[in-house]
């Protein structure tokens, strides 16, 4: 039995400014984890595969997620920060500024308990 043809995918670390991207080939049952080893972008960096987050095409997959032809992983970073702190951040904002588009968060709600109105 003749051994399978490579497939070829990309791999972009979107960590980055701008984003880099790899065209690479792997064996037809390569999974994320090994198209980004292949890559090399990883390597003499501070990210870790277990610690990136990774995606085919901007959904969400595990490092063992299996590849198909002329798939695009992309390596992003972690967090920085928690998005619904980030969000209760930017409503606090808007409220704080008195705008007509603040006040209308403050319908029908009573102030937080940590505000102290005298």
């Amino acid at each position: 039995m003749a051994n399978p043809e490579p497939i070829d995918v990309m791999v972009c670390l979107a960590t980055v400014t701008p984003p880099r991207l790899i065209h690479v080939q792997v064996a037809p049952d390569a999974t994320v984890a090994d198209a980004v080893r292949v890559s090399g972008l990883l390597e003499g960096g501070d990210l870790a595969i277990e610690a990136c987050r990774l995606g085919v095409y901007g959904k969400r997959k595990t490092p063992d997620a299996p590849l198909h032809a002329r798939d695009r992983v992309e390596i992003l970073g972690p967090l920085i920060a928690d998005p619904k702190t980030a969000r209760r951040r930017r409503v606090q904002k808007v409220r704080a500024t008195g705008t007509r588009e603040g006040l209308k968060w403050l319908r029908n709600e009573a102030p937080p308990k940590d505000d102290v109105l005298e």
